[in-house]
């Protein structure tokens, strides 16, 4: 129903409004359809620091911030020709102090007892540290932004040089050891050529890890959660039998989740080879690969029986670059690293709950998808 309430209130209830309409927390204004003042509260004067009578004394567009000026023009065009009952716009106002205010006005009309518009009622809520809270943040985001940037080209720029002159190393190694023959039994040459193939080695890992970035959701596929699993079980057949290793896969086979086809499959194949990696020799080796759902994620669950991972001594350094836990010789301290940093680039995490003696449980936090898609397995 249309409000004549303001023209045609009785005595009790006009009160009754006028103590709500002062001590409202936020600012409300009684306009005329031009625009000039009929009524303020105390929040609009606090607000802009300004008494009721220099507010009556002023046309509010002259506090109005210049660029601002036009904001409420179409959405009031369309009020005044009935075919929207309300609007909200952000405006910026100039306080007595000079300083500039960011207010959300939400603009209704009074009507007369003929149905036809009479006055306006704009209500004030202060966004200003709200907005400059925001500012912040985007100019804290752009420059985290461009420092990633310059580390991005600056690691690039390393693993690139590097590269080079260790394959440089690599072939004058090879020219000095083709010439003089005799190098090849020459203790300090043999220090050296284990130098450059260490340093090669490093500079590779440098490559990969140089190459993970962060993903934005427009690069994030539909992936078919079971496929990639059983291709990851695929690829590790021959591992699982000579250890006689049991992988059983839980996965609803329509599972869908958003990710990098190239990380998903390392991710899954990183974690299946490591289960087998470090199973127990004091009973039969069996991996298990479930999945539940949490709020926005899938949870990938990967469950093994192997000879466990002390939390206590070794959580806080378990994704750490080049620390491994156990005494296998083939264990360099990459794969997990680059593998937690895989799953956070793709918006997910990675937990894990461990036991020595008993076996580990590894968690991995992957976007999931609302609706079903056409699948995505490559």
């Amino acid at each position: 129903m249309k409000s004549s309430f303001l023209n045609n209130s009785i005595p009790d209830t006009y009160d009754s409004f006028e103590e709500i309409f002062n001590n409202t927390y936020n600012g409300i204004v009684i306009l005329t359809l031009d625009g000039e003042w009929v009524k303020v509260n105390d929040s609009i004067c606090s607000l802009f620091g300004y008494t009721r009578n220099e507010l009556f004394n002023m046309d509010i567009q002259n506090i109005v911030f210049r660029q601002d000026l036009g904001v409420h023009a179409t959405k009031y065009e369309r009020l005044m020709q009935g075919k929207i009952s309300r609007y909200r716009v952000m405006q910026r106002y100039f306080h007595k102090d000079g300083t500039i205010i960011w207010v959300l006005i939400s603009v209704s009309l009074i009507y007369n007892k003929d149905g036809t518009p009479g006055q306006m009622i704009w209500q004030f809520s202060d966004q200003t540290s709200r907005k400059l809270n925001q500012d912040k943040l985007k100019l804290m985001l752009a420059v985290v932004r461009e420092q990633n940037e310059r580390l991005t080209a600056f690691a690039d720029i390393v693993t690139h040089n590097l590269r080079s002159h260790s394959g440089n190393l690599s072939t004058i190694k090879d020219f000095l050891k083709e010439e003089f023959t005799l190098l090849g039994e020459n203790e300090n040459f043999l220090l050296l050529s284990k130098a450059i193939e260490n340093l090669e080695e490093t500079v590779s890992h440098l490559t990969e890890v140089a190459k993970i970035k962060q993903v934005g959701n427009d690069e994030l596929h539909t992936l078919n959660l079971y496929g990639y699993v059983e291709k990851a079980i695929y690829n590790v057949t021959a591992l699982a039998q000579n250890t006689n290793t049991t992988i059983i896969n839980r996965i609803d086979e329509e599972l869908l989740v958003k990710g990098v086809p190239a990380y998903l499959d390392s991710i899954i194949l990183n974690f299946l080879t490591n289960a087998i990696k470090y199973r127990s020799e004091e009973r039969q080796s069996k991996v298990e690969i479930s999945s539940t759902n949490e709020d926005q994620f899938v949870v990938l669950k990967i469950e093994d029986n192997g000879v466990g991972i002390d939390l206590e001594k070794y959580g806080k350094k378990l994704f750490h670059m080049y620390k491994t836990f156990h005494s296998n010789k083939d264990a360099i301290g990459l794969g997990l690293f680059i593998t937690k940093n895989h799953i956070e680039s793709m918006g997910g995490k990675v937990e894990v709950k461990s036991e020595v003696g008993v076996g580990s449980e590894f968690l991995i936090y992957l976007k999931g998808v609302e609706q079903k898609s056409p699948l995505d397995i490559n």
